[in-house]
């Protein structure tokens, strides 16, 4: 039988255990809980004084109330509501960004880059996805209007450019890869024209001479009708290459296999003008039983991290998609900075990598 005093212990110490698992075992919506007035009471100070601490105003408090009051914030737990605080002071540190289709690996390389850039600013970023659906970006376009965003970086379909420019008048507007030509706000992406430019002189270079465009629907999407344009224009000054545009969808099987089958002028190859029109185009190219890339050359306007696992290599034009990201997010920072300057239009070259896909041109 124990002894009474080692009875008492071991009851002291459980329930200093029971009181210390209390403490500790505080749900995150308990935490949230703690309001200013208690950090006040707890440090013994005034509610003015934490919502200084918390605030742009420490330097005005004394060294010993700031220490009693991060004591306090750090024994209660407490969690400013920076929302609250934002409303407050008319900002809310938030940066909205509507992206037209989230599956697609370049709005999440450019998301990652505009959102690395907002960190460094101390800003927050808030991301919606339409799904290329109208009714969704307008929905979206509502709720970050509710979450008093300071500006809005935008890659739209623009099929609603007079709800967009009703925008633009409560915020500053940063387009990214897509033209609104009614909406006069900064836009940051490809040099459209110098990569088909590229691509076009690379396969004429390697011995390509019937070449196959690849597209996703045109769906007045700018940067998708500019490629094209370009292929067409490009081709007028090549006269050694011979070519024709198709787009992905229920009709690509048929193209391609068309396109490979005919007799032609020379060595061919397609050009796809996206990473998701790559991935079609070897999808189908698979399916047809080619041989990757001896009975035909491919290269990309994109670069994936699967490109170089295909064969021996996809030949991309990549797109410098974190620098894309980081200076749309610039053209906003000095927007919301006040400049009144004219829009700008920055356009940046992409990086040829050349990859088996294009190295070898098949023999005719």
């Amino acid at each position: 039988m124990k002894p009474v005093s080692a009875c008492i212990r071991e009851i002291a110490c459980d329930n200093t255990n029971k009181r210390f698992q209390a403490v500790n075992s505080f749900s995150a919506a308990q935490r949230t809980r703690v309001t200013m007035l208690d950090v006040a009471q707890r440090a013994g100070v005034s509610k003015a004084s934490v919502s200084r601490f918390i605030g742009e105003d420490r330097a005005l408090l004394s060294e010993a109330i700031a220490e009693r009051i991060e004591r306090a914030i750090n024994d209660l737990g407490y969690r400013p509501n920076q929302m609250a605080r934002g409303l407050k002071r008319g900002r809310t540190r938030l940066i909205g960004m509507l992206v037209a289709d989230i599956r697609n690996p370049y709005s999440i390389a450019v998301m990652h880059g505009v959102e690395t850039a907002c960190r460094l600013h101390g800003y927050n970023l808030v991301v919606c996805n339409t799904d290329r659906n109208d009714e969704q970006e307008r929905q979206h376009l509502a709720a970050l209007r509710s979450y008093n965003i300071e500006g809005l970086i935008l890659n739209t379909l623009g099929h609603d450019p007079d709800a967009l420019q009703e925008l633009h008048q409560e915020m500053p507007i940063v387009l990214i890869d897509r033209k609104v030509e009614q909406l006069h706000t900064d836009l940051v992406g490809l040099d459209n024209a110098d990569a088909v430019r590229m691509a076009l002189e690379h396969l004429e270079q390697q011995g390509y001479r019937d070449v196959l465009m690849v597209s996703e629907p045109v769906d007045g999407t700018s940067s998708r009708i500019e490629r094209i344009d370009s292929f067409t224009r490009q081709l007028a000054t090549h006269p050694a290459l011979h070519g024709a545009v198709v787009t992905t969808g229920a009709g690509l099987r048929v193209a391609i296999q068309t396109f490979v089958q005919a007799p032609g002028n020379g060595a061919k190859a397609i050009f796809c003008a996206n990473g998701l029109a790559a991935l079609a185009c070897t999808q189908v190219l698979r399916d047809l039983n080619c041989r990757l890339f001896e009975d035909v050359g491919l290269i990309a306007l994109d670069d994936l991290e699967w490109f170089p696992l295909v064969g021996n290599g996809i030949t991309a034009l990549a797109q410098p998609t974190q620098q894309i990201g980081a200076s749309a997010f610039d053209c906003l920072l000095k927007r919301l900075g006040g400049d009144k300057s004219a829009p700008l239009a920055l356009d940046f070259a992409p990086q040829l990598i050349v990859r088996g896909s294009t190295r070898q041109p098949p023999t005719t």
